[in-house]
């Protein structure tokens, strides 16, 4: 195995290519294969929004609700396991948790999430969620500038990954738009959390059943505001996984990584080539809007609210 010492970052698309072959290692396959059989039970918690879609945002919401605040924790996939890669991690996915019932989180569309769990799912712009992902992995997975957005958008983002269909933005948003009248799904919007905060950690508590009292709501609020998450970024870079990734050769070490960036909606508008965004456009209509019936990510927002 490389070391942590020698390993270098990708200098071009193709050695990033080839580098995220190693990302299928057996290791990787048996913990994901631990997660997707996971027992649920009733009470358990699914956050499920696709990558880069509020995901740790939902993560430290439902722990500082189900623990008033609790923020004693090194990495935000501690307290709350990441289900895919927690054997992997180290982390044992039937242990108890803090707080009273078990949390979890995932990037795992409504086909092959664990059921007989309730579960909370984010959606967001795919064209931010887009930018939001280049700009974690620029820099950190392969070296600044190397590969373009443009690049990384046309080879691993806008048409299917993983699990073909189901492992894209669209398949994941689609199947779980499909789950949206079970009272078991609760369904977000970024851009709705991001407007009002108090309403989404009510919302949040009254679909958990957690009685939220003034000065419980306040710290939620609080402790959940871009603020306060990025003046404790540590807490929710991902530390655990990305020490792993070091040691497995993956990619170096990364002491300035910085995952809790700006927050903000809308930055495709400055930061997303418009061929990018026209081919995002086409793909909605090929593929979501026949099966939804809405025309674009501005309908949806529009439909949850």
């Amino acid at each position: 195995m490389t070391t942590i010492q020698t390993v270098s970052r990708p200098a071009s698309l193709s050695e990033y290519i080839e580098r995220r072959q190693h990302m299928q290692a057996p290791t990787v396959a048996e913990s994901t294969r631990r997660g997707l059989t996971y027992q649920a039970q009733p009470s358990d918690l699914f956050i499920s929004p696709f990558t880069k879609c509020g995901t740790t945002w939902l993560q430290q919401i439902v722990h500082g609700l189900r623990t008033r605040g609790d923020m004693d924790f090194d990495d935000i996939s501690r307290v709350i396991p990441w289900l895919e890669m927690a054997h992997r991690l180290g982390r044992d996915l039937y242990a108890p948790q803090r707080g009273g019932f078990q949390a979890f989180k995932c990037h795992l569309s409504w086909l092959t999430i664990p059921k007989g769990g309730c579960y909370i799912v984010s959606f967001r712009d795919p064209k931010d969620a887009l930018v939001s992902m280049y700009a974690m992995l620029d820099g950190w997975q392969w070296q600044a500038g190397a590969i373009s957005i443009t690049e990384y958008a046309r080879h691993f983002y806008l048409h299917a990954q993983g699990d073909g269909w189901n492992g894209s933005y669209w398949g994941h948003l689609v199947s779980w738009w499909e789950q949206r009248n079970n009272p078991d799904v609760l369904l977000l919007s970024y851009e709705g959390m991001k407007a009002n905060l108090p309403a989404t950690v009510q919302t949040v508590a009254d679909f958990l059943a957690i009685d939220l009292d003034p000065a419980l709501h306040e710290l939620v609020v609080n402790q959940s505001s871009f603020d306060f998450m990025q003046a404790h970024n540590s807490k929710f870079s991902d530390p655990m996984q990305r020490a792993v990734a070091a040691q497995e050769g993956l990619w170096p070490p990364t002491e300035t990584f910085v995952k809790i960036r700006n927050g903000r909606v809308g930055d495709h508008r400055t930061k997303l080539p418009e061929e990018i965004g026209t081919e995002m456009d086409a793909i909605w209509r090929e593929t979501v809007e026949p099966k939804t019936g809405l025309p674009s990510y501005q309908a949806l927002c529009a439909a949850l609210a």
